[in-house]
């Protein structure tokens, strides 16, 4: 009892508000960078760091004098040659980080962020399904990407402006084979097609299955950035998936689309029996081999 007492119970009461408050936060930030080694190249970094690591411990040990002073007089150039390199994967948490933390609510600006009511209509709900499930009945691929409060100008920048009224028919001739328009994605603002062949950036996460190309994951990549919903079909198998908030909700039924697509203008998550973890979706197809 009295070991309970002097390591459990003492230690317990004096916890105090602030105490409370850094676990919290450490609590959250460990579990982020966790998450985010995870599904990002920082795996190897980290496998690297602990090797370096390893080798410092044991000079130290050793007493390598020598080694020791190379390490020392590298450590950072080293840090800044890794910030460098891992530039791209660091954006992409912070960006991740700004997005969907509701701390992150209270620092909105001008032109960053729009009301509801201004992301798509439920007729550019219906024109997109519609165009859709038109191509993937042509296994036409498509790579649809709907804006919502997060403006994707840096990508509407890298495709052909058109400023159009959608319509499923104008959707379906874009994305036609051998037509100018056809590759890279288009992107629709409020009721408007706003450019169409833009490059959006590709998704780094190791976990998705092998079998899905570019188109999904660029599709994949533009979700993990932003809060817009991108639309796939695919060209080998006419599959309609939708990326919406780093993850992919494959094999869609029209009916799941549509209730997809009407669920997020009420700002609602889709119900989780659509969601496919790739990981368990590869464990399912190896245990029925």
């Amino acid at each position: 009892m009295d070991i309970i007492e002097e390591y459990i119970i003492i230690p317990f009461r004096s916890i105090g508000a602030n105490d409370i408050i850094e676990i919290a936060i450490f609590t959250f930030l460990i579990y982020y960078l966790i998450a985010w080694i995870q599904r990002s190249r920082a795996w190897t970094l980290l496998r690297g760091a602990l090797i370096l690591l390893l080798f410092y411990l044991a000079a130290t040990l050793l007493h390598l004098n020598n080694l020791l002073f190379l390490f020392r007089y590298l450590a950072s150039y080293i840090l800044i040659g890794l910030i460098v390199i891992f530039q791209p994967e660091i954006r992409k948490a912070l960006e991740q980080l700004g997005r969907q933390t509701r701390l992150s609510r209270l620092f909105t600006f001008g032109s960053e962020s729009r009301k509801q009511a201004t992301w798509y209509t439920d007729q550019v709900a219906d024109d997109v399904t519609s165009a859709a499930y038109a191509l993937a009945e042509t296994k036409t691929g498509a790579l649809i990407v709907l804006e919502r409060n997060i403006l994707l100008n840096e990508y509407v920048a890298t495709g052909i402006m058109m400023n159009a009224d959608i319509s499923p028919e104008l959707l379906e001739q874009i994305f036609e084979h051998n037509t100018p328009l056809h590759d890279g994605a288009v992107i629709v603002r409020e009721n408007k097609i706003l450019a169409a062949t833009c490059y959006l950036p590709m998704s780094a996460n190791m976990s998705i299955s092998k079998e899905l190309g570019t188109r999904h994951r660029a599709g994949l990549g533009i979700s993990e950035v932003s809060d817009c919903i991108t639309v796939i079909v695919s060209e080998e198998t006419g599959a309609v998936t939708i990326a919406l908030e780093g993850k992919l909700y494959r094999g869609l039924k029209q009916e799941d689309f549509r209730r997809i697509l009407a669920k997020e203008q009420k700002k609602r998550m889709p119900d989780p029996d659509f969601l496919i973890n790739p990981e368990a979706e590869e464990q399912e197809e190896s245990d029925e081999k």
